[in-house]
């Protein structure tokens, strides 16, 4: 692809977002980049609070890039805390984060950080102090389940996930149960790790569930009543699901994971239901 694959958009409340027609999809299509960003991943995250009370560097893996609304939201929101930030962004292409730089100025959420924009499209990577913030954004380009098969454990744990990636029938690859396994046993258990994601699907929650996440209601936001969140420290979720939704879950006719890169709709398989039931998420609430 390339920047002629992407287009701007005005959402009905006015805001600006990017399109990719190769896709078929708008980034960020209801309240716009900035304020989804900000319910969806900072607010729900507790990243001020987190990062004012962390000590040491806390590491943020910003999975689907695309044009970098969530990565910057995350560095304004944050930017007068002092703190040490490493920020980790994955996406296949750089092309939608090129043509948003180059409308920056309609698109509205990119709050003087062109410059760094620029020097991570350049370099790859950002090294940055801001007041009492100091910053390194790097960028990997490449297949984010490739690189999760074969990337050196020496990549830091995250203490966050901003997981952003198309629908799962638009891009199944990113949301089958063999992907989140690999990624749950990329976490230390020692490091507490949160991951929202705008979607409230059964098949997705109970494929974060089956892969070793403990899962919970989220926040609202936009048109959405609620959202999901997933962590590996149950102490991390507000309103974690319950046996009442397990029975929902068990009724479903869109519950079973995607095994592989291919999207259908299927109920529980007898394996799955008996897997989640044993999860300690469920035990805990029996």
């Amino acid at each position: 692809m390339s920047v002629l694959d992407y287009s701007l958009v005005t959402l009905a409340n006015g805001v600006r977002s990017v399109r990719s027609h190769a896709a078929a999809e708008t980034f960020h299509p209801v309240i716009g980049p900035a304020a989804e960003a900000e319910a969806l991943y900072v607010r729900q995250l507790r990243l001020r609070e987190r990062l004012a009370a962390h000590p040491g560097e806390f590491v943020i893996w910003d999975v689907g890039l695309g044009a970098a609304a969530n990565a910057l939201t995350v560095l304004a929101a944050t930017r007068t805390l002092p703190c040490r930030l490493r920020l980790i962004s994955f996406d296949h292409t750089l092309e939608p984060l090129r043509f948003a730089l180059a409308h920056a100025a309609e698109l509205g959420y990119f709050g003087g950080y062109e410059e760094w924009v620029a020097e991570l499209l350049a370099d790859g990577k950002v090294d940055q102090q801001h007041g009492e913030q100091a910053v390194h954004w790097h960028v990997v380009v490449g297949d984010f389940p490739t690189w999760l098969r074969s990337s050196p454990p020496a990549v830091p744990a995250p203490h966050a996930i901003l997981f952003d990636a198309f629908s799962p029938a638009k891009n199944p690859e990113m949301w089958t149960l063999p992907l989140f396994s690999q990624l749950f046993r990329r976490l230390d258990p020692a490091r507490p790790c949160a991951m929202p994601t705008y979607s409230r699907a059964t098949l997705m929650r109970v494929t974060w569930l089956l892969a070793g996440f403990h899962v919970g209601v989220g926040h609202a936001t936009g048109e959405k009543e609620e959202t999901t969140l997933a962590a590996n420290n149950p102490a991390l979720l507000d309103e974690p699901l319950d046996r009442k939704w397990l029975a929902r879950a068990r009724r479903s006719t869109s519950a079973e994971p995607l095994h592989e890169a291919k999207y259908r709709q299927a109920p529980l398989s007898e394996e799955s239901w008996a897997k989640l039931q044993a999860h300690p998420q469920f035990q805990a609430n029996q």
